[in-house]
């Protein structure tokens, strides 16, 4: 039987510490005997969860025992990591345990310095304040999870889930992990690799920025046969003045501007009308469905079919 044992650090996020107790504890080997013994542990005996507090019956002392460590998700990213916590997740992972971590607890894990030079990823929203304080770690805030082998970490709550059964499946196979998946009413064959679904927001021109009136009018003309040397043309720039003005203000280029944007207005015409994909596709501008399926799975990870079914 595995332990696994669920830190809990102050404010934290009562559903990504009740989704790895749910799913680990009602796992079950083929012979009905439990998969999993869990635990969760604390510095202290009580931990602040926001609305209520949390009686906590296990030290930092269970950490020393248990196969895998999971650290939930924080209501406080930011705040600093007790010692105690931080040596006590260090020598765990120089004895081999496996770390896990969910949504904002990539941050406490960050802290500690395991995850540098390593990929990671966390909710989207938190990824660039991730990348930004954490340099040496590789943040793709595009998967639900990744698995560095001894240490992993996922993306939002529902995340954490997939990374619980996909923890379950290394451990005791597919079936074991297909049975936890139908008690959790969740499929598992999400992938680590499949983007969140997320509508990435344009990069803002700054207020009174020449940019403004040309980002308004690839809005509307997102339908168009625009080239880089009419995008210029219309802007009244050479094509390496609006490349570099492009850069210095939106952090893209007018390529891949117009690429995001024609990607955020297929998801809203899959959301929200009935059209057929190869409609979308040419209304948002791409010169065939075959183009137009293959960027849209390359951006969000999923087929445009796949994105209506979950959206629509």
């Amino acid at each position: 039987m595995h332990t696994v044992a669920l830190l809990a650090l102050d404010r934290v996020i009562p559903f990504d510490l009740s989704t790895p107790i749910e799913v680990f504890s009602r796992t079950r080997l083929p012979d009905g005997r439990p998969g999993y013994q869990v635990r969760v542990c604390a510095e202290r005996p009580e931990i602040d969860a926001g609305l209520f507090t949390v009686r906590v019956p296990w030290g930092l002392e269970a950490l020393k025992t248990a196969d895998t460590i999971i650290v939930p998700g924080t209501a406080d990213p930011g705040a600093p990591l007790p010692p105690a916590v931080r040596d006590a997740l260090r020598a765990a992972a120089a004895n081999g345990t496996r770390i896990a971590s969910i949504c904002s607890g990539t941050f406490p894990l960050a802290a500690t310095g395991l995850l540098d030079g390593l990929r990671a990823t966390t909710h989207w929203s938190a990824a660039d304040l991730l990348a930004s304080g954490h340099p040496d770690i590789e943040v793709d805030p595009d998967v639900l999870y990744v698995d560095n082998g001894q240490i992993l970490t996922s993306a939002g709550a529902a995340a954490g889930l997939d990374l619980c059964l996909h923890m379950i499946r290394r451990d005791y196979g597919s079936a074991v992990a297909a049975d936890a998946a139908r008690l959790s009413v969740m499929p598992l064959e999400r992938e680590g690799g499949q983007a969140q679904f997320i509508v990435h927001p344009h990069a803002p021109a700054p207020q009174g920025s020449v940019l403004a009136p040309l980002l308004a009018w690839l809005q509307d003309n997102l339908g168009s046969d625009l080239t880089l040397a009419a995008i210029a043309a219309h802007a009244g720039m050479s094509t390496r003045t609006l490349i570099r003005r492009f850069r210095e203000q939106t952090g893209t280029t007018p390529l891949q501007w117009l690429h995001r944007a024609r990607i955020r207005q297929a998801q809203h015409l899959l959301e929200t009308t009935p059209h057929s994909v190869e409609r979308i596709g040419a209304q948002v501008g791409f010169g065939s469905p075959t183009a137009f399926r293959d960027r849209f799975k390359r951006t969000t990870g999923v087929s445009p079919h796949t994105y209506r079914r979950s959206f629509s």
